[in-house]
C-alpha cells in the first residue's frame, strides 16, 4: 500500500472531459509541488502533518461545490478559490477548491497549449496563500 502524499490534485469529470492533458499536468504538479513544500520544510513536524486536497472545477462545479460545503466554516481566498478543514482522527486535512473559470476555459479552448502554465500559476499561488495564513515559507 502507497503512503499518501500530503498534497493532492483531484481534477473534475468536466474538465478531464474537455481537456485530455489536464490529469497529466495534475499529475505532475502534485508530485512538483509535494517536493517543494518538503524542501521548504512545511512538515517538519512529522506527528502533525498537514494534509491539502486541492480539487480542479469548473464555474458551475465550484459554485455547486460552495453550497455543499455550508455546514462548514469555509475561508475564502478569491472569488475562484474557497477552502475549509476537516478533521479526522489524527490527521488534519484543507480541502480546498479552485475554480477554472468560464473565461479561463474558453482562452484554453482557443490556445490549448497554456494549460500547462495556467494550471502550474494558479495552483502554485493558491499553495502560497495557504502558506501565508499558515506562516509557512511560500514556495
Amino acid at each position: 500500500m502507497m503512503e499518501q502524499l500530503p498534497i493532492s490534485i483531484h481534477v473534475c469529470d468536466d474538465l478531464k472531459q474537455q481537456f485530455v492533458k489536464i490529469q497529466s499536468a495534475s499529475n505532475k504538479f502534485e508530485a512538483q509541488f509535494n517536493f517543494q513544500t518538503m524542501t521548504a520544510n512545511w512538515y517538519a513536524d512529522e506527528d502533525n502533518i498537514l494534509f491539502i486536497q486541492l480539487h480542479l472545477e469548473t464555474a458551475q462545479s465550484f459554485v455547486e461545490q460552495k453550497k455543499a460545503q455550508q455546514p462548514h466554516e469555509i475561508n475564502i481566498f478569491s472569488d475562484d478559490v474557497f477552502s475549509f478543514n476537516k478533521k479526522g482522527d489524527q490527521t488534519q486535512l484543507l480541502i480546498c477548491y479552485i475554480a477554472i473559470t468560464d473565461s479561463e476555459i474558453v482562452l484554453l479552448s482557443q490556445q490549448n497549449q497554456i494549460l500547462v502554465a495556467l494550471l502550474k500559476v494558479k495552483l502554485q499561488k493558491v499553495l502560497n496563500l495557504i502558506a501565508k495564513q499558515l506562516n509557512l515559507p511560500l514556495i
